[in-house]
């Protein structure tokens, strides 16, 4: 039950930064959840190889690569999730910055015994 929790959490984040990022739209919140399973898939297969690639430049600029790797990255899923679209680097980079942001707040989500 936690998980669907967070799952609709993560689309209402989503939402929430198209509302707020002029260059990001999202269609529904069926599209929502479904760029939510998307993000999910390329956060573990396409992400940990492209930091793995990237290592020594994240190591020489102390990390703040990531930045633009979660901007392209945040680019990709506008480019192959249906209903989902970013324009433009800018608004993939601050898109990028409050979905990781509302992201982390909603991963730390537990429930009380």
């Amino acid at each position: 039950m936690l998980i669907l929790l967070k799952w609709v959490l993560f689309a209402l984040a989503i939402m929430l930064t198209a509302w707020l990022i002029p260059g990001i739209e999202v269609d529904s919140f069926l599209s929502a959840l479904l760029v939510v399973v998307i993000m999910a898939l390329i956060n573990t297969f396409i992400k940990p190889l492209i930091v793995f690639i990237t290592l020594p430049i994240n190591v020489i600029t102390l990390g703040l690569f990531m930045l633009v790797i979660n901007a392209v990255l945040f680019l990709l899923l506008g480019k192959i999730s249906p209903g989902f679209e970013v324009n433009g680097f800018l608004s993939a980079l601050l898109g990028s910055v409050i979905v990781t942001f509302l992201g982390t707040l909603i991963s730390n989500i537990e429930p009380k015994a």
